[in-house]
């Protein structure tokens, strides 16, 4: 009797089991109503490299790893005491042109003046000469005083704008160091996280050499592969929902970003092995930027989850999908 009494126990037990995964796997599993896809795929965001422009010793960096900044913060400062010197140096260069030039505009008058007093001089001989006052030669040494004069004021002319030629480098000069002194304050391009601090202050870097990554919280996507089927009748902004393994009663509204031109082998991480030898195209759906903004501070990369994608604007959400995050739940 009692061992009748363990069987039927034992029996009970897999049939409980089994009608609780049945039931479980098959909540899971549910086929997606007509025009809706699925995939699965984790969360990625955009990385951006905070560089130097040239080589240098990093003075300060602002930010540490985790830290939330803002679009224009400042986040290192390079060593700019070389580039400080190269600027007043280019400075005094300037000063000095601007005296040339002064000086070459001055000579300019003067020899204006000269050619002047020699044009009228020149008339004056012309005349004596056609009264016979004066011999040939003396007009003609006359003439060449004028033309002398000419040449002079030509070249003053050229001086002039040598002068300015030279003021026009000395500036570009400057404005060039100045933009080096400005790009040695490394700001964040984006609203985003820290995600690596490369290089510590009193580091010498390379020209390029990264100092921070972000990770651009405004920008971010989950890559899913379906077959051509599906994939053939997804158009790019098409209404898509993310659900993340982590957060499975939480529906976050998105949109289809990106559907690749050509079909590809699905990566070695999608499914199983039948799954990775067909041929997929890759589709990313972005995240509404409106509801990353105001939830910045808990966006993190690397999660599992599934992506649904409308596949045409008829296609109805099923009750668990028909709320997204920031529409009423």
């Amino acid at each position: 009797m009692g061992r009748h009494w363990i069987k039927w126990t034992i029996a009970i037990v897999i049939l409980a089991a089994g009608a609780g995964a049945y039931f479980w796997f098959g909540r899971r599993q549910n086929p997606l109503p007509e025009g809706l896809a699925a995939g699965n795929g984790r969360i990625e965001a955009t990385e951006v490299d905070i560089a130097t422009k040239l080589a240098g010793r990093l003075e300060a960096v602002l930010a540490r790893e985790g830290d939330m900044v803002s679009r224009g913060q400042v986040l290192a400062r390079m060593d700019i005491r070389e580039l400080t010197a190269r600027r007043r140096s280019a400075q005094a260069e300037m000063q000095r042109a601007e005296e040339e030039r002064r000086y070459a505009a001055a000579i300019l008058e003067q020899q204006r003046s000269q050619r002047a007093l020699a044009e009228k001089d020149l008339e004056r001989y012309r005349r004596l000469y056609a009264s016979k006052s004066i011999a040939l030669q003396t007009l003609q040494r006359q003439q060449t005083a004028r033309d002398t004069a000419r040449a002079a004021v030509a070249a003053a002319i050229a001086r002039q704008a040598n002068a300015t030629a030279a003021i026009d480098a000395v500036k570009a000069r400057i404005d060039e160091i100045q933009s080096f002194i400005d790009d040695s304050t490394l700001t964040a391009p984006v609203d985003g996280r820290v995600l690596y601090r490369l290089a510590e202050p009193g580091e010498v870097l390379g020209a390029g050499g990264r100092v921070l990554t972000l990770l651009d919280v405004s920008d971010v996507t989950m890559t899913i592969f379906l077959p051509t089927d599906q994939a053939g009748r997804v158009d790019l902004g098409s209404d898509a929902r993310i659900v993340l393994d982590a957060l499975p009663d939480v529906v976050i509204p998105a949109r289809v970003s990106f559907v690749a031109p050509k079909a590809q082998f699905t990566p070695k991480d999608v499914e199983t092995r039948t799954e990775r030898e067909k041929l997929m195209f890759r589709v990313k759906v972005r995240i509404d930027p409106e509801l990353l903004r105001a939830h910045a501070e808990k966006v993190k990369t690397g999660l599992p989850g599934m992506a649904y994608v409308r596949l045409n604007a008829d296609a109805v959400w099923p009750p668990s999908l028909a709320t997204p995050v920031g529409e009423g739940r």
